[in-house]
């Protein structure tokens, strides 16, 4: 199912196709990872035909690592859950790692400083947090994406501080750092990147190959498992690990490694200017989702359909070809926004992020009406909230001054006369208007301010 650029000019023969059952063939056709750029590497690059092999004959099992450096992923992680659940759908055994263990460690990969050392209790909080997110992936995958007969083999969830916890610091060492290699280690980029720069490298962050390394080998022999996933900068932690199982067991594992997505600027995905777009619905609303990824540029948005969507490709290329006719549209970028929305947060997440894009756009505050509170402060990146127990006579300008939305009387007067001010999406310029419930406060007893395009803020009336 998987395999390199190089790997994919190669096609499996009749012979091959012929001996597996019909379904297993079929899935294989919709999967079409060639012409979706999916996978970067394959290593050891020697065994190509092996891991094609082996992938297109029998049920494998595949595992890649998440590490609890906070309480949710974020988009930047979509790429390697949508690999974990390309290889459910083709019928294979997935694997997610939560890193409990490796979390207290700090991976080095792709980062000029080391990670800031967290508690172990925050550590445990956030393994619980991911894994509830991880399996809700999975359960919205198979509702709303698997349109096939026949059940998925359901995410395997671990968490390596589990198996950690029997291990002493020497005994892990004399049976494990026993197989490892100087030179290979100091090798890898990684390392290489760290000990040239001014802050250099802790042994800590240096011992992480070693624990991912054994991750592998205790998932080989506890769940027989050949394939690790993950994004092409895990490259040398998997090649630590397939260098430690080939001194200590006598079957061959694989390393497949996908693109690493980047923004325009260069910035890893999702955590531009160290804003990250979170899988939580507590840190980042459907809505605030749904509206990143219609944010994507054109120049974007056709690799990102292929790399994190599960549509067919001809369609991809119908949709992409209808949106450079009529770009004005946003129809791919719209497209690329409810297809992620929904694997995240479910059908009822993605109507509520297009019920108040509809709200915003449109003018309809039938769906703003409908929400919480909390659900329109989210949705808002963060919106003050102010209460206010209504008083007679009270006006619009004393509503803004009571939300601090201006800082000064006289700024106030000035912005709202010019109609820079608004209620529930309708300009208020006349400061001296008297509020009305029917008028100026939503059924939901909320009112939404906004100065100016972007800023909002939120009145929670006491009525």
């Amino acid at each position: 199912m998987f395999a390199s650029a190089r790997a994919f000019q190669q096609t499996a023969t009749l012979k091959a196709l012929l001996q597996q059952p019909a379904r297993w063939y079929a899935e294989k056709n919709i999967l079409k990872l060639k012409e979706r750029g999916f996978i970067q590497d394959v290593f050891p690059a020697e065994t190509i035909d092996k891991a094609r092999s082996m992938l297109g004959s029998t049920s494998q099992t595949v595992y890649a690592g998440f590490d609890p450096t906070a309480n949710s992923l974020h988009v930047g992680n979509l790429l390697v859950l949508i690999g974990l659940l390309h290889t459910q759908r083709a019928g294979h055994q997935p694997i997610a790692l939560v890193g409990g263990a490796t979390g207290l460690i700090g991976d080095p990969s792709g980062r000029k400083t080391e990670r800031q050392l967290l508690e172990t209790e925050t550590v445990e909080h956030n393994v619980s947090c991911i894994t509830r997110q991880i399996e809700k992936i999975f359960t919205n995958h198979e509702r709303f994406f698997w349109e096939k007969s026949g059940s998925l083999k359901p995410v395997i969830v671990v968490n390596n501080a589990d198996w950690y916890r029997q291990y002493s610091f020497v005994d892990f060492m004399a049976n494990v750092g026993r197989y490892f290699r100087m030179g290979a280690m100091l090798s890898r980029s990684s390392v290489q990147t760290r000990l040239t720069s001014e802050t250099g490298m802790s042994f800590t962050e240096f011992s992480y190959q070693l624990f991912q390394a054994y991750d592998w080998l205790h998932l080989l022999r506890l769940h027989d498992c050949r394939f690790q996933l993950g994004g092409s900068d895990q490259m040398g932690n998997i090649m630590s690990g397939q260098e430690l199982i080939s001194r200590t067991e006598s079957k061959e594992v694989f390393g497949l490694t996908l693109p690493l997505i980047t923004n325009e600027e260069g910035d890893k995905f999702g955590k531009s200017a160290g804003n990250a777009v979170w899988l939580s619905d507590e840190r980042t609303s459907p809505y605030a989702m749904y509206q990143f990824f219609v944010r994507t540029p054109d120049s974007e948005v056709d690799k990102l359909l292929r790399l994190l969507t599960f549509l067919p490709v001809q369609k991809i290329e119908q949709v992409m070809a209808r949106h450079r006719r009529t770009p004005e549209l946003w129809e791919a970028q719209k497209l690329l926004a409810g297809e992620l929305t929904k694997l995240v947060h479910g059908e009822e997440g993605l109507q509520k992020a297009m019920g108040i894009s509809k709200a915003l756009y449109n003018g309809d505050l039938s769906m703003l009406a409908l929400l919480e509170v909390k659900d329109i402060a989210q949705s808002f990146g963060g919106a003050p909230l102010c209460e206010i127990l209504p008083e007679p006579g009270m006006t619009v300008l004393d509503v803004a001054l009571r939300a601090r939305c201006f800082p000064s009387r006289t700024d106030a007067e000035r912005i709202i006369g010019a109609g820079g001010f608004s209620i529930n999406l309708k300009k208020a310029k006349n400061p001296a208007e008297v509020v009305s419930p029917s008028v100026h406060i939503l059924s939901n007893k909320i009112s939404l301010l906004r100065v100016g395009k972007r800023n909002y803020y939120i009145i929670k009336w006491l009525l």
